[in-house]
C-alpha cells in the first residue's frame, strides 16, 4: 500500500506516553479532538514534541471525532499518514475579522506553489471565518484542475470557540491549507445530504451576507416560524431539523444552509453560510433514514470515480454537527454505512461547522461551503 496510516485513540493525558504512536514516523498527523482538550497545554505540548518541517501535526477542534466506524466526543483521534509518492506544502494564517475571509482565501491559495499541485485540504476556524467567502477566495486563485475540500472546526453544540493549529498550539482564528503534490495521487470527493425539501420555492429579497431578512418580500423569520408550528418555541435548536436549501442565480445545484441563531429584535436569521439576495430558497426537513442513506451515497460516488474502483487507501469524512445531533444515538449508522462501501479503507474525520466540497455536477466543479452534509475525500496512490 502506497499510503501508510496508523490510528490511535487517546482517552487521557497519561495515555499519550503509552501509545505506540510516534509522530516522527509520518509526514502528517491529523489530530481531532474537543476544544477543551486542545486548551490543555500539557496535551498540546506533548503532541507537538515531535513536530518539524518534515513531520506536520495538524490539530482541529470538532463536534465529534471519527475513527473507522466509531464516533468519539472526548477522546483524541490521531491519524498518522505517509505518502510514498506525494509531497506536502502548508499555508496558514490567522483571521481576526469575518469580512476578511475572501482575501484570506486568496492569500492562502497564492502561498501554495502551483507546480504539480493536485489537491488542497482546508482546516479552518469555524467561529470567525465566513466559510463561503473563504472558499470563494481559493476558487479565485486555483486553476480548475485543483480541487479543494475540507471543513470548518467545531465546538460540539456550544458554538463558542473553535481551534486549529499546525505545528503550534491550536488557537481561535487559525486556518491551515494542506497542499498535496504529485502525479501518483488520486483524489475523489463527494457530498450528500439526505434532507427532504417541502413547501414552495421562495426568492431571497433581503439579506446581508449570512443574515436573512426577507423571502418574497415578507419577513423570513415569521414565515419560518409558521412552518415550524409548535417547534418554533424551541428555536434556534429546532432549526437543525429544518435547514434551508438555496440555489444561486444561474445554477441548478442546491446548497444547504443551517440556521445558527435568530434575532427577534430584527426578525432575522443567521446561517452558517451566505444566503445571497436573488437566490431561490426552500425549506427542508430531516429524515433519519435518508440522512444515513446519504452517507452511503457519498461513499459510492467516491468509489465510482476511482480509476480502478478498488477501495481507497484513506478516507477523510467531514459531516455536519447538525447531522450528529439529529442522528443522536444512531450517529454511527452513517459511518457504518460508509465503511460497508469502503471495506479496509482507513477512515478518519470529524463533525464540523461547515463542510467544503466541490459540486458533483457540471464541468467547473468549484468548491462550495455546505451545511448538513456528509462530505468524503478519498486518497490513493497509484
Amino acid at each position: 500500500m502506497a499510503i501508510t496510516t496508523h490510528q490511535a485513540i487517546i482517552k487521557q493525558t497519561e495515555s499519550l506516553d503509552s501509545q505506540k504512536f510516534d509522530i516522527a514516523d509520518y509526514q502528517i498527523t491529523l489530530v481531532f479532538g474537543s476544544r477543551y482538550t486542545f486548551e490543555d497545554k500539557n496535551i498540546t505540548q506533548k503532541l507537538l514534541s515531535s513536530s518539524s518541517p518534515d513531520h506536520h501535526v495538524i490539530m482541529c477542534s470538532t463536534s465529534g471525532q471519527i475513527a473507522d466506524t466509531l464516533v468519539y466526543d472526548d477522546e483524541l483521534v490521531m491519524t498518522g499518514i505517509s505518502f510514498e509518492h506525494t509531497d506536502i506544502q502548508i499555508a496558514k494564517t490567522k483571521i481576526t475579522k469575518t469580512e476578511d475571509s475572501f482575501e484570506i482565501g486568496k492569500k492562502l491559495a497564492e502561498e501554495l506553489p502551483k507546480e504539480d499541485l493536485v489537491h488542497v485540504l482546508i482546516f479552518s476556524d469555524g467561529h470567525i471565518t465566513n466559510g463561503g467567502e473563504l472558499v470563494k477566495g481559493f476558487n479565485e486563485i486555483l486553476r480548475d484542475s485543483v480541487k479543494v475540500t475540507g471543513g470548518m472546526a467545531g465546538d460540539a453544540a456550544r458554538f463558542q470557540r473553535t481551534l486549529v493549529g499546525h505545528n503550534e498550539s491550536p488557537e481561535l482564528g487559525n486556518i491551515v491549507a494542506l497542499g498535496l503534490y504529485g502525479d501518483r495521487l488520486e483524489v475523489a470527493y463527494a457530498y450528500s445530504g439526505g434532507f427532504d425539501p417541502f413547501g414552495p420555492y421562495r426568492k431571497v429579497t433581503k439579506s446581508k451576507s449570512n443574515v436573512l431578512y426577507e423571502l418574497d418580500g415578507k419577513n423570513a423569520l415569521n414565515l419560518y416560524k409558521t412552518y415550524l408550528g409548535d417547534l418554533a418555541s424551541e428555536l434556534p435548536g429546532s432549526a437543525l431539523f429544518f435547514p434551508l436549501s438555496i440555489t444561486l442565480p444561474g445554477s441548478d445545484i442546491p446548497l444547504v444552509r443551517t440556521i445558527l441563531s435568530v434575532d427577534e429584535a430584527t426578525n432575522s436569521m443567521t446561517f452558517a453560510g451566505d444566503v445571497p439576495e436573488g437566490c431561490t430558497a426552500r425549506l427542508m426537513r430531516s429524515n433519519i433514514e435518508h440522512v444515513v442513506d446519504a452517507a452511503e451515497d457519498a461513499a459510492k460516488k467516491c468509489l465510482n470515480t476511482h480509476t480502478n474502483q478498488a477501495a481507497p487507501q484513506l478516507a477523510l469524512l467531514i459531516s455536519c454537527v447538525g447531522r450528529k445531533l439529529i442522528l443522536d444515538q444512531r450517529v454511527e449508522e452513517e459511518t457504518e454505512a460508509v465503511k460497508e462501501i469502503f471495506g479496509d479503507t482507513t477512515i478518519t474525520g470529524f463533525y464540523s461547522y461547515g463542510e467544503i466540497c466541490p459540486s458533483n455536477k457540471g464541468n467547473n466543479q468549484y468548491a462550495d461551503l455546505h451545511n448538513q452534509t456528509m462530505t468524503i475525500t478519498t486518497f490513493s496512490e497509484l
